[in-house]
């Protein structure tokens, strides 16, 4: 078997770009799983590659509040703030919502996932774009 390099080149690129974990690519008998591991960067004899994730963050990420209730995803998936394109949105800043409220979709395998507020609350910042992609346990919505 011979190993597409650019194949794998573009997979950990992937990672970056939408901020994965990992990542897996099946075709016909083939299977290519890359993955990256999360490094605490607490050492300076730590290689500067490995420093390279870091640096690329967000500045305006970094100061975002956090604060309050947080609503996490529960599965890796596509996140979607609509049941379908051009609808209304589930939830939008300022908007009232109670437990059990949908305040998302997330997309998984072609099975479009409610997933449910687990307080009531105002919703005080929707942390993901509309058909960004988003890990298990990562937060889509902060509720005050």
């Amino acid at each position: 078997m011979k190993i597409d390099k650019n194949l794998i080149k573009e997979l950990s690129e992937y990672l970056d770009e939408f901020k994965l974990t990992e990542i897996e690519f099946t075709d016909k008998d083939t299977k290519i799983k890359v993955s990256k591991n999360n490094v605490s960067i607490n050492n300076q004899a730590t290689p500067n590659v490995q420093n390279s994730s870091v640096v690329r963050e967000d500045p305006v990420e970094q100061n975002k509040s956090t604060s309050g209730i947080q609503v996490t995803s529960p599965i890796i998936g596509t996140a979607y703030h609509a049941p379908e394109p051009g609808a209304k949105k589930f939830v939008e800043i300022g908007k009232k919502i109670k437990k059990g409220d949908t305040v998302m979709i997330v997309e998984a395998m072609k099975t479009m996932n409610h997933v449910p507020s687990t307080a009531d609350g105002v919703v005080k910042e929707i942390c993901v774009e509309d058909g960004q992609p988003v890990e298990f346990g990562q937060t889509i919505i902060i509720l005050e």
